[in-house]
């Protein structure tokens, strides 16, 4: 069984609930979608075996493991997630919701970006549900979307600084809808790699 990685380095989870927890983040190649301000390269990527992902992994004292992308969806499976569960992993996955999420994953980040009202058939219940937001972005009908623990609105960047006008708009949100919460990208803020 092979993964083609894109990125797999190890830091502090930088946003969402999790925000602060050292983590293994695992970049999984290709993506089913295009965001306009997606940050990531998910084209390109190195084929690895299960067996190289553990030996690269092995020496980070963290046991998460952030499946990332992309979309890891597209290659992540209940076997791959069960390899590293048997390894004594936890793993927390972050998905836009199109697809099913693999049996074993432990924390799931859901940051819908189409049909909303798919996302709930799809994923009908989720740790967390993030949605990236720009000034004037509506606010997004919760009543459709999956059940949650955190509802939280992140406000895009522009590549590594903030877009205080986002900012803004989501605190203005937040202070008249209060079920949601900040999530700012804080790994961008202080330089976390």
């Amino acid at each position: 069984m092979n993964l083609t990685v894109n990125e797999l380095f190890y830091s502090l989870q930088g946003e969402g609930g999790r925000a602060g927890e050292a983590s293994i983040f695992i970049r999984l190649t290709k993506c089913n979608l295009a965001c306009s301000f997606c940050d990531t390269d998910f084209e390109t990527g190195t084929k690895m075996s299960l067996d190289e992902i553990a030996a690269h992994i092995r020496p980070f004292a963290a046991k998460w493991i952030v499946w990332t992308g992309g979309e890891p969806t597209l290659q992540l499976t209940d076997e791959k997630v069960a390899f590293f569960k048997e390894k004594g992993y936890r793993q927390a996955i972050e998905t836009n919701g199109t697809r099913r999420i693999p049996a074993g994953i432990d924390y799931i980040t859901c940051s819908p970006k189409l049909h909303f009202e798919r996302v709930k058939t799809i994923i009908p219940q989720a740790d967390e549900l993030r949605f990236p937001m720009q000034k004037g972005d509506p606010l997004p009908d919760i009543s459709i979307l999956p059940v949650a623990k955190r509802y939280f609105l992140s406000p895009i960047f522009d590549g590594q600084h903030v877009i205080e006008e986002n900012v803004a708009y989501c605190v203005s949100l937040i202070k008249e809808n209060p079920i949601w919460s900040l999530s700012l990208q804080i790994h961008k803020l202080i330089g976390i790699p």
